[in-house]
C-alpha cells in the first residue's frame, strides 16, 4: 500500500453538520475501500487565491491516508458526483508527515 494526501475544498456556504457529515462519508470511504485513514485535519475556511466556481472562500479538509489504486478510484468517483465539493488534490508520498499540522488553529 502507498501513502496518501487528499485535499477537500467544500463550498463556504454549507452548515457545520453538513461539513462533519462530507468529512465522516470520506472517512468510511476510505476505510472500506481497503484503505487506513491515518489522520484528518479540518483546516477551516480559507481565502483562495482565485475564485473557483465563483467561491471566493472554501472549507479545507485534508486526509492522510494508505491505500490503493481501489481506494483512489472510489475517492475519484464520488468526489466527481459530490455537488458541494468544488476542488480536490490527491498526492502520493513513500512517507507521511504526521506530526506537523501547517494549517492548526493554536499558533
Amino acid at each position: 500500500m502507498a501513502y496518501y494526501e487528499n485535499t477537500l475544498v467544500v463550498k463556504q456556504d454549507l452548515a457545520e453538520n453538513e461539513i462533519k457529515n462530507i468529512k465522516d462519508k470520506y472517512n468510511k470511504l476510505i476505510n472500506s475501500s481497503s484503505g487506513k485513514v491515518v489522520k484528518i485535519e479540518e483546516w477551516g475556511l480559507l481565502n483562495l487565491a482565485n475564485k473557483i466556481k465563483n467561491f471566493k472562500k472554501g472549507f479545507f479538509i485534508h486526509y492522510k491516508f494508505e491505500g490503493n489504486k481501489l481506494t483512489l478510484d472510489e475517492i475519484r468517483k464520488k468526489i466527481n458526483i459530490d455537488s458541494s465539493i468544488i476542488r480536490h488534490l490527491t498526492v502520493k508520498y513513500k512517507k507521511l508527515d504526521t506530526k506537523n499540522e501547517f494549517f492548526s488553529k493554536t499558533k
